[in-house]
């Protein structure tokens, strides 16, 4: 029987997997496997669904994530915070906030759940998931036992963690997360949108971003979309100063090694003449050209049209080819564009 993912994707595709279940106690996960066994089919895992762009149908079986449940803890220097990976991630940031826990709002209002949190290492106004995360709970089906894995074993970087290497996406399933926060809190203010901020408390800030993202990106309810679909490329130090030559108000950040520039992949694309773009019922959004959405019944050939067609259109005019940050799943599983 094929099972619906209309609403178990974020761009509301109408498309479908051979089977799913949503998994909301742990028990539910010896169903699934049962069902990969004895079909030999492959599996994704999906939270809120909003880090994926399905190409077509999926012949495989999808395992939705809705382990709930939040637990804390302290010492004389840290809260720790443990998460059910089904949780809602600002949902987390918000309960945190209610218990004077600060340090998370700088990631306000990304959507996904705390189990997709890892795995792309989201991040935005300065700060990243792995400046939080102690470890990363999973179930290991190489070794059929649930562990953890700490950060410092994650390999998290730009939009990326071990479990986007091909042969983990197979092995480890994300249970839980838990994060070490500081309680000596100080705002983070290191992003050019911050600075000159009023009101700097956790709160402030929080409502700060939260305003600025819902200015910027329609909600999925409204318009289908996965919020920001590529990423931030970066670049030789040259390549920066070449485009600051050409153009005014090139907005670049220094990453750690000094060397390389991080360009903003919306800048980009809207000087590449993208912004706005509407092709059938796909596009990019009027007010953020970062984000493609589905107008309104669009097919999943329609956005993946748009995201080719923005792609070669900013490596025509920049020489600069972008990379997804959104997970493209296809027949068999992840795939490129």
């Amino acid at each position: 029987m094929a099972f619906s993912l209309k609403k178990y994707n974020t761009f509301g595709l109408e498309v479908e997997a051979t089977w799913g279940i949503e998994i909301n106690d742990f028990v539910m996960f010896d169903m699934a496997f049962k069902k990969i066994k004895e079909t030999g089919l492959p599996f994704i895992v999906l939270g809120d669904g909003s880090d994926v762009l399905f190409k077509e149908d999926y012949e495989g079986i999808v395992m939705v994530n809705r382990l709930k449940g939040m637990e804390f803890s302290q010492d004389s220097d840290f809260h720790y915070v443990k998460v059910q990976a089904g949780e809602n991630f600002d949902s987390v940031i918000r309960t945190c906030l209610d218990r004077e826990i600060y340090g998370l709002e700088n990631l306000a209002l990304i959507p996904g759940t705390a189990g997709a949190a890892p795995v792309q290492n989201i991040g935005a106004y300065g700060s990243s998931f792995s400046d939080f995360c102690r470890y990363v709970e999973v179930l290991d089906l190489k070794n059929n036992k649930i562990d953890r894995i700490r950060a410092q074993d994650c390999a998290f970087g730009y939009r990326t963690s071990i479990f986007k290497i091909p042969e983990n996406t197979d092995r480890y399933i994300i249970t839980a997360v838990e994060l070490k926060i500081p309680k000596k809190w100080t705002p983070n203010l290191n992003y050019a949108s911050l600075e000159g901020l009023e009101d700097t408390s956790a709160r402030g800030i929080y409502n700060h971003i939260s305003d600025v993202r819902n200015s910027k990106l329609p909600s999925p309810k409204v318009l289908g979309n996965a919020g920001s679909f590529f990423k931030n490329p970066v670049v030789e130090k040259s390549v920066y100063e070449k485009l600051v030559s050409e153009y005014d108000h090139v907005p670049g950040y220094g990453t750690d090694d000094g060397s390389t520039v991080k360009l903003a992949a919306g800048w980009l694309i809207e000087k590449a003449g993208c912004k706005g773009l509407r092709m059938g019922n796909a596009g990019t959004y009027e007010k953020q050209s970062l984000i493609l959405v589905n107008y309104g019944g669009a097919s999943p050939d329609e956005l993946i049209g748009v995201a080719c067609f923005v792609r070669n259109k900013v490596a025509d005019k920049f020489g600069i080819v972008l990379e997804p940050e959104v997970r493209i799943i296809g027949k068999k599983g992840e795939c490129h564009l």
